[in-house]
Formats: C-alpha cells, sequence, structure tokens
C-alpha cells in the first residue's frame, strides 16, 4: 500500500494531443486513485519562461528572490513526490524543462555548498522520471548512450538535490508503436500511479 504523498508532476510537452500527455492523464488517474494529492504543471501551457536572466540572478545573489522564482519554488517544497513526464530531444529533455530546473533549483533552496562540499537539500521521498524516446532502445545500447538519455536528470539534478528515491521509465521507439503498444503503455502509466 503506497504511502499517501502530495505529488507535483512536471509535464513538459508542446502538444496537448502527444502521447506525452496521455501518460500524464494516466499516471493523474492512478495517483488520484491511490488518493495522492495532485498538482500539474504544465510548463508550455503556463507560458513558463525558462530564462534564469541578469536580473535573477543578481537578486538571488544579493539575498532577494524573484516572486517568479518564489512561487515555483513554493510548489515544488509544498510536494512530497515528483513525477516529471517529457520527450526526449537531442538526449536531453526540452530546453523549457531544462529551464526550469536552472530558475527553480537554486543554491540555498535545493542544494548548497559548503567547505564539506555540494550537498542536496530537497526532501522528496520519491521522483518519477517518464520519457518518450523516438529510437529504439537498441539504438541507445549500440551507441553506448542508455544511461545519457536519463541520468543528466535521475542522478545529475535530481539525485545531486537530495532525492535519493529516483526512477525512471524510457518508453522507446515512441513513433513506431501500434495503437495495442501504446494501449499496454498507458495501462503501465496509470498501475505507476496507483503504486508511486
Amino acid at each position: 500500500m503506497p504511502i499517501i504523498m502530495k505529488v507535483l508532476i512536471v509535464f513538459t510537452h508542446p502538444n496537448s494531443n502527444s502521447f506525452n500527455h496521455a501518460l500524464l492523464d494516466k499516471i493523474s488517474a492512478g495517483l488520484k486513485q491511490s488518493g495522492h494529492e495532485i498538482k500539474v504543471k504544465n510548463l508550455y501551457q503556463e507560458k513558463f519562461d525558462p530564462v534564469l536572466n541578469t536580473e535573477d540572478l543578481t537578486q538571488l545573489h544579493s539575498g532577494e528572490k524573484p516572486a517568479r522564482i518564489a512561487k515555483e519554488q513554493k510548489e515544488l517544497l509544498w510536494a512530497e513526490g515528483l513525477v516529471f513526464i517529457y520527450p526526449l530531444w537531442w538526449f536531453t529533455p526540452p530546453a523549457m524543462l531544462k529551464g526550469w530546473f536552472d530558475v527553480v533549483l537554486s543554491n540555498g533552496v535545493a542544494f548548497e555548498y559548503s567547505s564539506a562540499g555540494a550537498k542536496g537539500l530537497l526532501k522528496h521521498k520519491k521522483a518519477l522520471v517518464m520519457i518518450t524516446a523516438g529510437a529504439n532502445e537498441e539504438y541507445f545500447v549500440e551507441n553506448d548512450s542508455l544511461e545519457m538519455s536519463y541520468r543528466p536528470i535521475t542522478d545529475g539534478t535530481l539525485g545531486f538535490c537530495g532525492i535519493e528515491n529516483v526512477t525512471q521509465k524510457i518508453y522507446y521507439d515512441i513513433v513506431n508503436r501500434s495503437d495495442e503498444e501504446r494501449a499496454e503503455i498507458l495501462k503501465e502509466a496509470e498501475k505507476l500511479g496507483i503504486d508511486f
């Protein structure tokens, strides 16, 4: 029986009719079925500004926090669990999501440095990273790029910021899947929400 949590879903895809959006619908349904309280951040729909600009940095370095960053961090820290859904573009998440990490995961909130080194500050119980990829799994294995497709987020971002329980689910060759295969993936996504 999963522990009931507040879960923030960060969704990053510009097309509301995409398979990624179908994944969002299914995992949301599963999370709700298990009693989790969810909030969805649809970065494209919100027209999120992913640029950490000079003014933002100046304010952060002076100890002030821009209102837009404070708002995003409040939502991040509200959650006990995190789910990220995005397509893999050029072996990385869309720039919109990378920008969200740049803006939201700031020093003093998500991590800190001391003479002992870097320390993650996020206390989320778990995070799930759901990725769709255009190529098949064999392509990633043959090109020695399997881990490169997820570790910058699972380890280099979320793990670095202190979240110890981070898992990933990658759906390969998504453009060539049959309707039956897509239906099975969506069933799995709903179960991931139920079991979260």
